[in-house]
């Protein structure tokens, strides 16, 4: 059955993988032949190319080069327009396409250049320089042309596609050396509609087939996932309020009464209904963890596909708490599964680095010293699903991506201070964190304790938003970072004795952190209070 499940998810996540992949090229095949509607040309940039030789040719296109001129195509793959204006008020241009071989004979013996490669975001050019004395004549007096322009102020050139080796030639219109024009390239096909229409149709029946299969197989497996898990406390108007960690206490406010402050500080600690748990090992390698991420690359790849599964698996979430208000079982427990499996992974290899054992490939709960847990909720509100996830979750998606992302850098090309450029460098702030106590251990073999309850309560703030974007809980993340290795009000382990493997004793909560001062002893208390001699 498990075998059955798992097939049925890796061909629904893989036939809905390349039916995403030909709906987004069917998109972008629209999008391409709307902006080429009523003769409109896809044109690059305008920019200035300037060389000191007689010619510009374009590079050789050595996969269809041939010695013979071949026929037209038996369709129509499209036009080219190349636009050009001379920079030089005393200099007419001229654009041609012609045959290659044709263009080489004309071009043999001068100086001219082959331009190799361009970019335009900086604009940057690469020519290959041919060297030669000979002086060409006029090119308009030329008859191999198969289009051609030559004038004052701007030309345009538009040519019909056919199959050959063709060169695109500019240069002065007398032929004489030093050239200085700004040039634009164009191009429109009528191919877009049918191709567009075609990777639409295939994209639709590829979602149809693999959504089913892919939903199956989650259900399958989230039915093979589930475990019970003790529910997590929550204070209600008269019942115990949950324990706060030791050495806390209800902050006074002057004119508060007694009551409403114990109140309000039940409601500061109360644990928000997912637990994330990460027990640090009392002993790591002092440098495993710089190949951590190496040795979980097949981890990685697993993820892609799961976490593909994730998105999916959420959409069809989305519809069935608008609907009937619930978020099936199955599929809540197998998104679980996945963000367990991702935690796992990210506290051994690039999140916390607490552990030097290698994470299972399981979606369901093990005695790893890192876990995730989400309480199955009854129902859930059908207006919330329409707005959480993207608009109340938003001041948490911005704290979140300060902490997560990296730092970023713009800067403007002297030459066009008109365009800006940016791009993502350096360490976030939470990869500096965990690259400092990688760092510590390297040297002193010991992780610092105080930095990994801090990182850990990063962890702990990302995985609830997750939860909450995810449609899996209507309780608002808490803006606070509870730190250390488990939840407020969850046992706390003891990593020398088992660090949270099934069938370890629990110690109370209320035991972490410890105490200050010396621990009274244990004990029954007498049953007979009267001083004994």
């Amino acid at each position: 059955m498990k075998a059955r499940s798992i097939t049925m998810l890796v061909l629904g996540i893989l036939l809905s993988m390349l039916g995403v992949g030909l709906l987004s090229g069917g998109i972008g095949a629209s999008w391409v032949n709307a902006l080429q509607n009523d003769g409109g040309y896809l044109t690059s940039p305008r920019e200035r190319f300037a060389v000191d030789s007689s010619a510009i040719v374009s590079a050789r296109a050595d996969g269809i080069r041939g010695d013979t001129y071949p026929g037209p195509l038996p369709f129509d793959v499209g036009s080219i327009r190349i636009g050009a204006e001379s920079a030089n008020p005393d200099k007419d241009v001229f654009i041609g396409i012609g045959p290659r071989q044709d263009v080489d004979r004309y071009l043999s013996g001068s100086n001219y250049s082959e331009l190799r490669e361009v970019e335009f975001r900086p604009f940057r050019t690469e020519y290959l320089e041919v060297q030669g004395t000979a002086q060409l004549s006029a090119p308009a007096g030329q008859t191999f042309w198969a289009a051609s322009a030559a004038g004052s102020g701007e030309q345009n050139l538009d040519w019909k596609i056919e199959a050959g080796d063709w060169s695109v030639v500019v240069m002065n219109a007398d032929a004489s050396p030093g050239i200085s024009a700004d040039l634009q390239a164009g191009f429109r096909s009528e191919l877009f509609g049918p191709i567009a229409a075609g990777l639409l149709a295939a994209g639709a029946i590829l979602l149809l087939l693999g959504v089913p299969l892919l939903i199956f197989g989650a259900q399958g497996l989230g039915r093979h996932t589930a475990t019970p898990s003790p529910s997590i406390p929550v204070a209600r108007p008269g019942s115990a309020t949950p324990s706060a960690p030791s050495g806390t206490a209800p902050v006074a406010v002057p004119g508060q009464p007694a009551a409403a402050r114990d109140v309000q500080a039940a409601a500061d600690l109360r644990p928000y209904p997912s637990r994330l748990r990460g027990d640090l090992d009392p002993v790591l390698s002092r440098g495993m963890w710089l190949v951590k991420w190496f040795l979980a690359i097949p981890h990685f790849v697993v993820l892609v596909f799961l976490w593909f599964a994730f998105v999916v698996v959420t959409i069809i979430a989305w519809f069935a708490i608008l609907f009937t208000a619930r978020y099936p079982r199955a599929l809540f427990d197998f998104n679980v599964g996945v963000l367990r499996w991702s935690w796992r992974v990210s506290f051994y290899a690039y999140a916390a680095l607490g552990t030097d054992r290698y994470p299972p490939f399981t979606l369901a709960r093990t005695d790893y010293p890192a876990d995730f847990e989400v309480e199955y909720p009854q129902r859930l509100s059908r207006g919330l699903v329409l707005v959480k996830g993207w608009l109340l979750a938003l001041p948490h998606l911005i704290i979140i991506g300060a902490l997560t992302g990296a730092s970023t850098i713009r800067w403007t090309d002297p030459q066009n201070p008109g365009i800006r450029y940016e791009t993502a460098a350096g360490f976030s702030l939470f990869g500096f964190l965990v690259l400092v106590a990688g760092v510590i251990l390297l040297f002193s073999g010991r992780y610092q304790r105080p930095l990994f309850d801090l990182i850990m309560g990063f962890n702990r703030w990302i995985y609830r938003v997750t939860t909450y974007v995810a449609l899996m809980r209507d309780e608002y993340p808490p803006f606070r970072l509870d730190q250390g290795a488990r939840d407020v009000g969850e046992p706390h382990h003891d990593a020398s004795v088992g660090a949270g493997m099934p069938g370890t004793p629990a110690v109370p909560a209320e035991s972490y952190p410890p105490p200050a001062g010396p621990v009274p002893p244990q004990g029954p208390p007498p049953s007979d209070p009267t001083p004994r001699a």
